[in-house]
């Protein structure tokens, strides 16, 4: 009975991680290890400065505006011997050199336009596959929290089980000593110790590979950590309501959409070659003994070209067409990310709603296998139960607090699992306390740059 009582009281107490009250106040909590997952993941990290290098493709297609300018500069030595008709042949040594600044300015292009909006358009699409990282991140930090949580609990759990059973085989054989058990019952409780101290190495090296995983993704190790809670609160009342949410809040939609804008404007973009192009040009050019008889020129003027292609060899027209074709299989996949997004949703919605039943199923599971426990040990001391019968009975009861561990683990990740289904894992949904970062920040800083080769933060 002390053995009942004493796996009972063990396993409870890891059972309620995932259900007590107050947190102490030196607890890690699952909020501050999605934080520090947000804020240090190097993953992440990396998908921001990649998003910060696409913010360059609007500048750059907006030099298409703006003048161009250019310095020369020559200077040489010349011998020069020539011979006039009716005169003195002229011969001498000569050093000409000149300086010269031209400038171009575009008056009218078709293509500028649509670079820049095609530009801006993969500044959008880069953000929100920016979102998509943060919403991964976010979830892995969650579910190797929760993992942890899981794999420490079934740990204590099952060395609460080795202790029991190490009783359990004591009590065994001190009953085989005088006669009340037979060698068969002795046999029997060894053999379930040694499949016990295998549930608990099982379980201990399951628990490591979740360290190295926590380690990874939250970058601590982990240390008392606090229970985690489900977040059904910023979640939608219906499966409908969810579904027509994730089809437009949902970071993958929304990214295929911008991508459809891009591959719109490429059209136009391979369009505009057909168009004809208006330049200024204007230049001034300063020149020192060009010739023996000159010493020094100056010119300077300035005039409007226009340019209006007739054939470039078709290489045009087949850009046009194949740009159309990668416009309608953008599309194609925008349908099919918007049918996946959809599919995701009502599969996490089920995993959440199943998830809930599988934790009231499991407390059933758990509260019986206690009972049943109880009344086979109960029944064993007046000699109509075996040895097996109450090892049997003990096992199912550490099965039953395994399959609640779990159950309670699926609860929690199944409930991130839909809010990033709809697209609203963000710090901001969350309320996570950390400075959420704001792609625009740097886009505004670089979008009117017209010189420098230093970035803004100093690089």
């Amino acid at each position: 009975m002390r053995g009942v009582k004493l796996i009972t009281a063990a396993a409870t107490a890891v059972l309620l991680l995932a259900e007590m009250g107050p947190v102490p106040a030196l607890a890690d909590t699952i909020e501050a290890a999605l934080v520090r997952a947000y804020q240090s993941n190097p993953q992440l990290n990396s998908q921001r400065a990649q998003v910060r290098s696409i913010d360059e493709n609007v500048p750059q297609a907006l030099s298409g505006y703006r003048p161009r300018a250019a310095l020369t500069a020559s200077g040489g030595y010349q011998y020069s011997d020539t011979a006039l008709t009716g005169s003195n042949p002229i011969s001498g040594n000569q050093a000409p050199r000149s300086v010269g600044l031209t400038v171009n300015q575009s008056l009218f292009n078709a293509q500028t336009p649509q670079r820049v909006r095609a530009a801006e358009s993969q500044v959008s699409s880069a953000r929100e596959g920016l979102r998509v990282l943060e919403q991964t991140v976010l979830l892995n930090a969650a579910t190797v929290y929760m993992d942890y949580l899981r794999d420490s609990a079934i740990v204590e759990v099952q060395r609460s089980n080795t202790r029991v059973l190490e009783q359990t085989l004591k009590q065994t054989q001190d009953r085989f000593n005088v006669g009340e058990v037979t060698r068969t019952d002795v046999a029997q409780s060894e053999a379930q110790l040694a499949a016990g101290k295998t549930q608990q190495l099982t379980a201990e090296s399951n628990l490591t590979t979740t360290r190295s995983n926590f380690r990874r993704i939250i970058g601590n190790e982990p240390q008392n950590l606090a229970p985690g809670s489900p977040v059904d609160r910023f979640l939608p009342a219906t499966l409908a309501a969810a579904v027509e949410l994730s089809l437009t809040q949902n970071p993958n939609v929304t990214s295929a959409m911008f991508g459809v804008d891009v591959n719109f404007l490429q059209v136009k973009i391979n369009e505009g070659a057909l168009f004809p192009s208006v330049n200024l040009q204007a230049s001034a050019s300063q020149g020192y003994e060009q010739s023996l008889t000159v010493s020094r020129t100056f010119t300077a003027g300035a005039a409007v070209q226009l340019t209006v292609p007739i054939y470039q060899g078709g290489s045009e027209y087949s850009l046009i067409r194949q740009s159309k074709e990668t416009l309608t299989q953008q599309r194609l996949v925008l349908e099919q990310t918007r049918d996946q997004a959809r599919a995701n949703v009502v599969t996490a919605w089920g995993q959440l709603v199943a998830g809930k039943a599988q934790v009231a199923s499991a407390q059933s599971q758990v509260q019986a296998s206690e009972i049943a426990l109880n009344g086979v040990r109960e029944e064993a001391k007046a000699g109509q139960r075996t040895t097996l019968d109450v090892l049997n009975a003990q096992q199912a009861l550490v099965n039953a607090r395994n399959s609640l561990v779990t159950a309670q683990h699926d609860r929690v990740v199944a409930s991130y699992n839909v809010l990033n289904a709809v697209g609203r894992l963000a710090p901001t949904v969350l309320g996570l306390k950390t400075n959420v970062y704001d792609a625009s920040v740097h886009y505004q800083q670089v979008r009117d740059n017209w010189a420098g080769v230093r970035t803004p933060d100093g690089k």
